[in-house]
């Protein structure tokens, strides 16, 4: 039988139809992949941190680096993608689907920036961690989310709601409430000005991050070409590159290089655990990074921000079995409020979409 032009036609648009639901299916199915990775980068990066300093590791340069260090971790991922290009159909004949590099020169300078700010970011976050406990670090942490909010209305026009109004004020107080209640969360041999120190400089380092979350969606708009996510695995190596660059110029000015053997040696869980525990923390990092601009691209810098808040619970209760660390009342009403914030917050994300 001889199909008909009208059949024809309605056979080619059923044919977009389905088209449109696989791709559909395939963002949603990739967000959902990215979530997760932010999810265990987000919860493990912190815990692995900590353990690096309560077992015997000084070194804050050191331990920035680390966040960003395990970059080449993003070859695999990139490698199998350009593989994939070269092997697809048609994929030899097209010089755009066999280029190794997309990246045009305005998307360079932008990640490279974006890269410094990171860098400067994990160092003031790591110097935060440093002196404090991970259960209160990630508490003060979750004010990313109002930092996020507010940088997002500024460069990306994210629209504010009675909602997200009351996330931001419960974040605020929550914060408030783990400052006002220093003494009896002060890590053993630690004055209260280093704890002090400890809990504005981690305050410092999620309003910058809440700034470089939307710097990178401003970026994804701004660029005059289209984001696929190739792409996206090229900025994440070029933020990441410029990142570690910046902490490697902090590592060599406070010469960490020539204490990091003596270092490994005194650990108190022995050289080997201590080359394992660094190595286990710059691979766990790069998951946060790299989900954190899969999130982006497909969602929102917002949906990061809450994403990351939302493995908030994780990461306190374990915090306090790992490291035996205190989980008293004004710790428990902060968690609290920061949860309410979240959810808060989330339901305005679920009415706006």
């Amino acid at each position: 039988m001889e199909m008909q032009p009208g059949m024809e036609v309605s056979h080619q648009q059923f044919l977009k139809k389905e088209d449109v639901k696989i791709n559909k299916a395939l963002k949603r199915v990739l967000l959902l992949i990215n979530c997760a990775m932010l999810g265990i980068g987000n919860c493990g990066g912190p815990l692995l941190l900590r353990l690096y300093f309560v077992r015997g590791g000084k070194r804050i340069w050191f331990s920035s680096w680390l966040e960003t260090g395990g970059w080449p971790v993003i070859l695999f991922p990139f490698a199998a993608s350009y593989l994939r290009r070269r092997l697809s159909k048609g994929g030899g004949d097209s010089p755009d689907t066999t280029r190794l590099f997309f990246m045009k020169p305005f998307i360079f300078v932008a990640c490279a920036v974006i890269g410094i700010l990171t860098g400067l970011d994990d160092y003031i976050y790591a110097a935060g961690v440093a002196r404090l406990p991970v259960s209160t670090a990630s508490l003060i942490i979750a004010s990313h989310l109002a930092f996020t909010a507010f940088f997002a209305f500024l460069l990306v026009g994210q629209r504010f709601t009675p909602y997200s109004i009351n996330a931001i004020a419960l974040l605020t107080v929550a914060g408030v409430v783990l400052g006002l209640h220093t003494s009896g969360d002060r890590p053993a041999n630690e004055s209260n000005k280093q704890y002090l120190m400890g809990f504005f400089m981690t305050i410092a380092a999620a309003a910058l991050y809440g700034l470089v979350l939307p710097m990178v969606e401003l970026t994804y708009k701004k660029a005059r070409q289209t984001i696929t996510f190739s792409l996206v695995m090229e900025m994440q190596m070029v933020i990441s590159i410029f990142a570690t660059l910046f902490c490697t110029i902090g590592m060599l000015v406070n010469k960490d290089f020539e204490v990091i053997p003596r270092e490994a040696r005194e650990y108190e869980l022995g050289e080997a655990k201590y080359y394992l525990v660094v190595a286990f923390s710059a691979i766990i990092w790069q998951f946060f990074f790299l989900g954190a601009i899969g999130v982006i691209f497909y969602g929102s810098s917002l949906l990061a921000a809450v994403i990351i808040t939302t493995v908030l619970p994780i990461t306190e209760i374990l915090a306090v079995f790992i490291f035996q660390e205190a989980f008293k009342p004004e710790k428990a009403i902060s968690l609290f409020l920061s949860l309410w914030g979240f959810a808060s917050y989330f339901y305005a994300l679920l009415q706006s979409s």
